[in-house]
């Protein structure tokens, strides 16, 4: 009797490490900034503003910017983002396809995807 109740031990332990291992690892993601945050903070944060809605000097300067709202994202892919990062767009938005790559246009096409969604 004494075996069974090592052995269900050893397991109660194995299994409290594997479920505590799981949540340790997600808090620890979670508290991780996005992989496009950077790339945004770096490149696009100055015209498009810290969670997508342009300040005011930008919007009077450039009257067309867009705000990263759920409108916004509902008219584009993110493939469409990175073809405006790559090539720009009129004589406003520069490309970027010399500063940065296309995992990281990628990225900040993901990144920039959150400050369209609605908190709950």
């Amino acid at each position: 009797m004494r075996t069974h109740a090592v052995i269900a031990a050893i397991a109660v332990v194995g299994i409290g490490c594997a479920y505590g291992g799981h949540f340790a690892g997600a808090a620890w993601a979670a508290n991780q900034d996005p992989p496009g945050k950077i790339p945004y903070e770096e490149n696009c944060r100055k015209c498009h503003g810290v969670r997508g809605v342009p300040p005011k000097t930008m919007k009077v300067k450039f009257p067309k910017i867009v705000t990263f709202d759920e409108e916004f994202f509902a008219k584009r892919s993110k493939d469409s983002v990175v073809t405006v990062l790559t090539k720009g767009k009129n004589e406003d938005m520069k490309s970027f396809k010399s500063k940065l790559t296309h995992e990281q246009m990628e990225a900040v096409a993901a990144y920039i995807r959150l400050f369209g969604q609605k908190e709950k």
